[in-house]
């Protein structure tokens, strides 16, 4: 599964990158196009946090673009945030509701065909690296990292705070873990926001048990705080490229320390 890819480390933290692939699975004739189809991607956010390797991370990221799946949806289909406007398990328009689809929609022969192919082993590589971890710590942190643009129209009103931390209302991690990286954030002189619009998708809710050692807590960037945002996008203008010196880069490292020094037991 080249499309897959799994680093390694020993300390007990995975960050998880479902969102930063572009690959469309030999599907690109079936979008309106390929640029439209990647519109959604969340830009560099691999490479934003290529640090967390050097510390002992586990890191798993897929090259399938959310065009194709969404690896942080219910497998079900099920809407994580009934009532609000959300895409699909393999959605049909972009955030902007704008179609991805030439003509019609995904069967459920080819959902199911989707899910089986990326979604499923995206998450048993997920999960056995969760097992892998929780045998060797008494506790192991899931931090799931995206991205998204700052102002989203269809989304949510106006512009979205720099940092939106995701636990589920505090069910997906220790009350501490969650209070030590808003506290970061509400003194990184950044705007933030815990279990605001994003309060964590499925990878968060499904595997964050903090009675039984796992701790997941989701991170929604604003692009805005490590890559220019055009008020045009086009195919001339997006995606702009990752800023060499991001503003928020000190602000994750703080972050990412903090939920090693949670996993590791440190006051």
């Amino acid at each position: 599964m080249d499309w897959l890819r799994t680093h390694r480390g020993d300390a007990p933290l995975i960050v998880a990158f479902p969102h930063g692939g572009t690959g469309l699975a030999g599907r690109e004739d079936a979008f309106v196009s390929p640029w439209r189809a990647r519109l959604d991607t969340d830009w560099w956010i691999e490479p934003l946090y290529a640090f967390v390797r050097d510390l002992g991370a586990t890191t798993i990221a897929t090259d399938i673009s959310r065009s194709v799946i969404d690896m942080n949806r219910d497998p079900s289909g099920a809407s994580l945030y009934p009532g609000q406007a959300t895409t699909e398990l393999c959605p049909t328009t972009t955030f902007d509701g704008d179609p991805l689809y030439v003509e019609g929609t995904p069967s459920e022969g080819e959902i199911e065909q989707r899910r089986r192919a990326f979604h499923t082993p995206y998450h048993a590589a997920l999960a056995a690296e969760i097992a892998r971890l929780r045998a060797q710590h008494g506790r192991v942190v899931l931090y799931d990292a995206h991205s998204i643009r700052s102002r989203v129209p269809r989304l949510f009103d106006g512009e979205l705070p720099q940092f939106n931390i995701g636990t589920d209302g505090g069910a997906t991690c220790a009350p501490e873990l969650e209070a030590a990286v808003a506290a970061i954030c509400a003194a990184s002189g950044h705007s933030h926001v815990v279990n605001g619009r994003f309060r964590g998708g499925w990878t968060t809710r499904h595997y964050g048990r903090p009675e039984t050692g796992v701790h997941a807590i989701q991170m929604e960037l604003a692009m805005r705080g490590y890559m220019a945002e055009p008020a045009a996008l086009d195919e001339h203008h997006w995606p702009s490229p990752l800023d060499p010196t991001p503003a928020i880069a000190p602000v994750l490292h703080q972050v990412i320390a903090a939920a090693l020094d949670f996993a590791k037991g440190k006051p």
